[in-house]
């Protein structure tokens, strides 16, 4: 049931940062739930990955790369599906920071 209202409310987070930031574009609620189900996706098998073979980067960065790896999972879903657009890196990046703070005060407001 948590997982189901996480999705859910992620979804939502999606077209609040669409509503919020004019680089994020989402056409429809169902558009934003697929799209947040690919997002969380590709964090749960690329994200790890990408991690690991920019690790050394990472480090050298003190963690700040790990922005640059989030922005271009947000940006790989938008390119994977119809429905869900981001305009550039940028915008990508400042999508992502926005889905992930609200990601924050998602997961605080389920547990």
């Amino acid at each position: 049931m948590k997982l189901l209202l996480k999705w859910l409310l992620s979804a939502v987070a999606l077209l609040l940062v669409a509503h919020l930031y004019s680089g994020v574009q989402v056409q429809s609620f169902t558009a934003a739930l697929i799209a947040s189900l690919v997002i969380g996706l590709l964090n749960t098998v690329l994200r790890p990955v990408l991690v690991v073979l920019t690790l050394p980067v990472t480090i050298l960065t003190l963690g700040l790369f790990l922005f640059v790896v989030n922005a271009l999972m947000f940006w790989s879903a938008s390119g994977l599906l119809v429905g869900f657009h981001v305009t550039g890196f940028t915008a990508a990046l400042i999508g992502s920071l926005l889905y992930s703070a609200l990601g924050i005060v998602i997961d605080a407001a389920i547990s």
